[in-house]
């Protein structure tokens, strides 16, 4: 580890680790609102989505790989289609095209957020790129499609989208 990024965690745990415990002493069970800004999505902007894409994410999760085979698309609509979030398995062939059919044929919708980090649980995550992208689902714990990851997919962002209510 270079020292650049050791300073940074230290200087980062620093700052989280008080917020916990004060949070913690004050019996809460919930994150409070400055915790939440930043492990979770901003509490100032909810999304009401369908509850079944955080079964998708853990389908995904389940059935991932430790390392890339390549095949993000495929595992995402595996996993979509078994969370009955879609009635017919998509037929895009490219990763970048997810978002395009799963708003125009099932029903989704592209959120103003512009940085996957802040994507809500659940949701599907595009990215394009000279080929044929990438599409991943966010997790409570990072990222997942064929592989999981604890960081985002880096790559142009082309869209988030969830299932709405």
């Amino acid at each position: 580890m270079n020292r650049f990024a050791f300073f940074w965690l230290i200087g980062f745990f620093s700052w989280v680790v008080p917020l916990a415990a004060i949070e913690a002493s004050e019996g809460s069970a919930s994150l409070s609102e400055r915790l939440q800004t930043v492990f979770a999505t901003r509490p100032e902007t909810p999304h009401r989505y369908d509850s079944r894409m955080i079964l998708a994410a853990e389908i995904a999760a389940k059935r991932a790989f430790k390392k890339p085979t390549w095949r993000c698309w495929h595992y995402v609509k595996d996993a979509l289609l078994s969370a009955g979030l879609v009635s017919k398995r998509p037929i895009s062939p490219w990763a970048k095209q997810a978002g395009d059919e799963l708003c125009g044929t099932y029903g989704f919708k592209k959120l103003r957020i512009t940085n996957p980090l802040r994507a809500p649980v659940g949701a599907v995550i595009v990215y394009g790129g000279g080929d044929a992208g990438h599409v991943e689902l966010r997790t409570a714990s990072g990222f997942v499609s064929d592989f999981t990851s604890p960081t985002p997919y880096p790559r142009p962002l082309i869209g988030i989208y969830v299932k709405e209510i």
